[in-house]
């Protein structure tokens, strides 16, 4: 059985955590962000966590995290 290839893009933008979730940066950093509000700003430097639909793709395109 050949082993299957890691989906690259995908990798960079998830994390698996120990238990198995998948963590993801918020969008919308890179620019334009001197108009957002304080709240807003510190909002984006958190990971968010992804749903279950979304997980069953994952998990397929980054078979060995």
């Amino acid at each position: 059985m050949p082993k299957i290839k890691t989906h690259k893009a995908t990798s960079k933008r998830f994390r698996l955590t120990g238990k198995g979730k998948i963590k993801q940066r918020k969008g919308g950093q890179d620019h334009f962000n001197s108009r957002e509000s304080g709240d807003v700003t510190r909002s984006k430097r958190r990971d968010i966590s992804t749903t279950e639909t979304l997980n069953r793709t994952i998990k397929k395109l980054i078979p060995y995290n």
